[in-house]
C-alpha cells in the first residue's frame, strides 16, 4: 500500500487541468522536501471517491437491466451475498483511503510546502483541512453501506481508524458505534469548514483576506496563490456542509434512529448549504436538465461549476467530448445498448401536469393516453413509445409490435419494460459508428437540488410542513420552488392540500425526491433508510396497434430480506477480523 502511495500528481489541482503523472516509486521521507509530491498522496485519494450515478436503481422499483450479468440485476433477485465483490471493493477502497490520508496527515506538518513561509503555512492548512474532510466523505460511504444493527443486536458502524497502520499494527479492529462514527465524521468536517473557504475564488484586494486565512497573510496575491481560483474543485467549506447534510439526514432516518440523531439536525445542515445561495430563490431555474444543458456545459473550464452544481468530477475531454454514456443507454436504433430500463411504477410516480397525482381524479389522468397531460420531467428523463430522440428526432417505438430492435423485447439490447432511460444523455450525441458526433459531460458529486430535498424532509420531520426552525424558509416553500421549476404552475392546490397534514407532505417529499433524482443512484439508499418496501416488483407496458396498452405486471420481481435495510460487512474480513461483528441475519 505503501507504494501505491507514491503516485505523484501535479501540485495545481484545478479540475479540467491535472492529469495524474506516471507512477513512481518515491521513499516516503522524500515527501518533506518535495510539495508536490507530498500533495500527491492526497490527490490521489480523490481518484477514489466513490461515482455518482452508479447501478443501484436496477435493484429498486425504478429500473431493471436489460444485461442479464448486472450485477444489481442480480441482486434483486436475492442473489446479494456477504462475498459480493461490491461490496468488497467499497469496503477496501474507503478504508485503504482513509489510511492514506492518515498517512498524508502524521507527516504534513514535515512538509516543506513553499519557499515563502506565509504561503507555506496556508498551504499546510489548505491540505490538512481537505484531507479531514475528505476523510469525513470516506466514512460516511463507509456508514452508509455497512452501518446498521448488528448480530448482537446493536446498532454499528465501522472502525475508526484515526491514525495510520502499518504492516506491524494490529488491524482486528471493533466496529464502532454508529453515534461515535457519526461523531467523528462530524468533527472532521467541522475541521475542514474551519480552515477552508466555502469556494475557490480570486480576491483582489490585500484588505478582504478572509479570516481565518488572514492569521497568516496580509497578502492578496499570497491568498489566491492557496486558496484561489486555480484550487477550484479541490475538497472546500461549501462541500464539508454538504457532507454533513447527508450524514445527518442518514443518521435521523427510520433505520438509523436509534442514534438519537435528529431531524432538526439534518435540516440545520442541509439550511448551511442552502442558505449560501439565498434558499430556495436562489434554485437553478435549469437544473431539471443540468446533465444537457448545453450552453453551461460548453461553459464549463478552469474549475467552473453551473449553479446547479456544488461539486463535480473532471470534464470526459475537453475539447472533443465523449460517446460512452449514450452508446450505453440510448435505444438500438440510436445505436446503444438501452441498459436501463425504468419502470411502469417510476413512470406512474410522476403527477400529471397540474400537480395532482395519476390516482387522483383532479388530475384528469386518461389511461387511453397515459402520456398526455403529464409532468414535463417524464418526457425529460424517460424515452416512452412515440418519443423522439437523439440528433435526428428518431421516434422510439417501444410496443411488442415495433418494427425496430426498441420494441419490447426485441433483442438483448431491447427494453424489457417499454421505457428506455432519457435523463443524463445528451440528445446532440450522434453514436453511428460511420458518423460519431462526441458531446462534453460531466459527473456531478453534489447537486444543490439533493440539499434542498434534504432540507425538505428534514425540516418536515422536524418542524412539520410550514416550520422553518428559524430558516427563512420551511419544507413547504421548497417543494413549492421545486414543483414551479418541473411543473410550470405557480398555483398548486395539491401542494397546499399536503401544508395541512404532515404525513402527505412526507409522502410528496419523498416522491418528489424519487423523480428530481431517479437514476442518480439514490433511491436503493432511501428506500433502506426510510425502512420502504423494497419489494415492489417492477412493472411495465406492452403498447400494440401504439393505442393498446397491456399492462405487464411481472417484469422483474424483487427478493429482499427485512435484515438487507443494512449491508453486510464482506466475509472475508469478517473471518480475517474476529472482532468484526456482521450485521444481523448476514
Amino acid at each position: 500500500m505503501i507504494l501505491a502511495l507514491g503516485m505523484s500528481i501535479g501540485f495545481t489541482a484545478c479540475d479540467d487541468v491535472f492529469e495524474p503523472q506516471k507512477e513512481n516509486l518515491k521513499d516516503l521521507d522524500q515527501m518533506y522536501d518535495d510539495a508536490t509530491y507530498a500533495q500527491g498522496f492526497l490527490l490521489n485519494v480523490y481518484r477514489n471517491i466513490p461515482g455518482y450515478y452508479g447501478e443501484t436503481d436496477y435493484a429498486t422499483d425504478d429500473a431493471v437491466c436489460n444485461d442479464i450479468n448486472n450485477d444489481y440485476r442480480k441482486i434483486a433477485q436475492g442473489g446479494w451475498t456477504t462475498n459480493h465483490w461490491r461490496w468488497s471493493n467499497s469496503w477496501n477502497t474507503c478504508l485503504h483511503s482513509v489510511l492514506n490520508i492518515n498517512l498524508f496527515l502524521e507527516n504534513a506538518d514535515k512538509v516543506k510546502w513553499a519557499s515563502d513561509p506565509e504561503a507555506a503555512e496556508l498551504f499546510k492548512l489548505r491540505t490538512k483541512a481537505e484531507a479531514h474532510g475528505l476523510r469525513a466523505l470516506f466514512m460516511y460511504n463507509l456508514l452508509r453501506e455497512f452501518g446498521g444493527v448488528a448480530s448482537d443486536g446493536s446498532l454499528l458502524g465501522v472502525p475508526i481508524i484515526d491514525r495510520f497502520l502499518g504492516v506491524n499494527d494490529d488491524f482486528n479492529l471493533p466496529r464502532a458505534s454508529f453515534e461515535d462514527c457519526v461523531k467523528f465524521i462530524l468533527d472532521d468536517l467541522a475541521y475542514a469548514e474551519a480552515n477552508l473557504p466555502l469556494e475557490y475564488e480570486d480576491i483582489a484586494l490585500d484588505a478582504t483576506v478572509p479570516a481565518p486565512f488572514s492569521e497568516f497573510t496580509a497578502s492578496a496575491q499570497t491568498y489566491n496563490r492557496v486558496f484561489g481560483r486555480s484550487a477550484r474543485q479541490l475538497y472546500n467549506g461549501l462541500i464539508a456542509r454538504a457532507i454533513r447534510s447527508r450524514v445527518t439526514l442518514l443518521a435521523a432516518s427510520p433505520a438509523f434512529a436509534a442514534s438519537n440523531a435528529t431531524w432538526a439536525d439534518a435540516a440545520d445542515a442541509a439550511a448551511g448549504v442552502l442558505d449560501y445561495i439565498g434558499g430556495p430563490a436562489g434554485m437553478d431555474k435549469k437544473g431539471v436538465t443540468y446533465y444537457c444543458n448545453t450552453a453551461d456545459i460548453e461553459a464549463l473550464g478552469d474549475g467552473s461549476n453551473p449553479k446547479e452544481i456544488v461539486w463535480r468530477e473532471n470534464l470526459d475531454n475537453k475539447t472533443d467530448g465523449t460517446t460512452t454514456q449514450e452508446e450505453n443507454f440510448f435505444p438500438p436504433s440510436l445505436y446503444g445498448k438501452g441498459l436501463c430500463n425504468p419502470t411502469q411504477n417510476l413512470v406512474d410516480a410522476f403527477p400529471m401536469a397540474n400537480g395532482y397525482p395519476i390516482s387522483d381524479s383532479r388530475g384528469n389522468y386518461d389511461a387511453s393516453k397515459p402520456y398526455a397531460g403529464r409532468d414535463p420531467r417524464l418526457a425529460l428523463y424517460i424515452i416512452y413509445n412515440g418519443s423522439q430522440a437523439g440528433v435526428s428526432n428518431t421516434v422510439i417505438s417501444t410496443g411488442s409490435d415495433a418494427t425496430t430492435a426498441d420494441g419490447l423485447n426485441k433483442r438483448e439490447t431491447s427494453t424489457r419494460t417499454g421505457y428506455y432511460m432519457k435523463k443524463r444523455l445528451r440528445m446532440d450525441v450522434n453514436c453511428n459508428p460511420s458518423g460519431k458526433q462526441p458531446k462534453r459531460h460531466y459527473n456531478p458529486r453534489i447537486r444543490y437540488t439533493e440539499m434542498f430535498l434534504n432540507y425538505a424532509e428534514a425540516a418536515n420531520q422536524a418542524w412539520g410542513p410550514t416550520g422553518n426552525g428559524g430558516h427563512a424558509y420551511s419544507a413547504y416553500d421548497v417543494m413549492k420552488a421545486i414543483r414551479q421549476r418541473a411543473l410550470g404552475i405557480t398555483n398548486d392546490p395539491y401542494l397546499d392540500e399536503c401544508a395541512s397534514d404532515p404525513q402527505k407532505m412526507s409522502e410528496l417529499i419523498r416522491n418528489e425526491r424519487r423523480l428530481e433524482l431517479c437514476f442518480e443512484g439514490f433511491r436503493f439508499y432511501d428506500l433502506r433508510r426510510w425502512k420502504a418496501d423494497l419489494n415492489e416488483t417492477a412493472r411495465g407496458v406492452n403498447i400494440t396497434g401504439n393505442s393498446v396498452y397491456t399492462p405487464i405486471d411481472n417484469v422483474e420481481p424483487r427478493s429482499f430480506s427485512s435484515h438487507m435495510y443494512y449491508g453486510p460487512l464482506p466475509e472475508g474480513e469478517v473471518l480475517k477480523f474476529s472482532n468484526l461483528l456482521q450485521n444481523m441475519g448476514w
